[in-house]
């Protein structure tokens, strides 16, 4: 399996071991050790800017096993956080002048296709579909093993939080502007 890397240092994970790839290896493909093999067509499906795992927790199952449904809108958000911490950015970023940067969401929806189940490990494969002038379109493919669970998508709006919640959109300024890009992959 083949992991696309974003412009800064970022970890990807295998199911044995933790990655770093540094600066050199910018728009080049590593390929992870102990994952299962697969076909060309699921290697295809499965590469990403981005890959985040997390093992499903006992509190976010229901008696069968199962995780809830709403706990996809988690992973997919905590995996959308990995990511920005991968590149050395928060999703709230306080700028000089003492005004917060954040990225609200304006739409989230989630295609399942097969239940996680609990102490499972996830892999949340990260993409940005399109970058706005002022918002991102996430596409996140949730996958035990070789197996899809679900393809989530969200969009998030690049607003200042101003004194009193008011929120107001703005052009994706740096450094945020700095560092993401549409994915090659999709």
């Amino acid at each position: 399996m083949q992991v696309g890397v974003p412009r800064l240092d970022t970890l990807c994970y295998s199911q044995t071991s933790l990655r770093i790839f540094p600066k050199t290896t910018l728009r080049k493909y590593s390929k992870l050790e102990s994952m299962p093999l697969v076909n060309d067509q699921q290697e295809e499906e499965m590469k990403s800017q981005f890959v985040y795992q997390r093992r499903v927790a006992f509190a976010e199952t229901d008696m069968a096993g199962i995780a809830h449904f709403s706990n996809y809108y988690r992973f997919m958000e905590e995996a959308e956080h990995a990511y920005y911490r991968s590149l050395g950015l928060s999703i709230m970023h306080t700028r000089d002048d003492g005004v917060v940067i954040g990225w609200p969401r304006v739409n989230a929806q989630c295609q399942y296709l097969a239940p996680a189940r609990y102490d499972r490990v996830l892999s949340i494969h990260v993409n940005i579909e399109r970058l706005g002038a002022k918002s991102i379109s996430w596409r996140m493919d949730i996958f035990d093993g070789t197996q899809k669970l679900a393809v989530g998508r969200m969009k998030t709006a690049c607003c200042l939080c101003q004194e009193g919640g008011k929120l107001e959109s703005i052009l994706i300024a740096a450094p945020f502007s700095d560092s993401f890009e549409e994915s090659p992959f999709l």
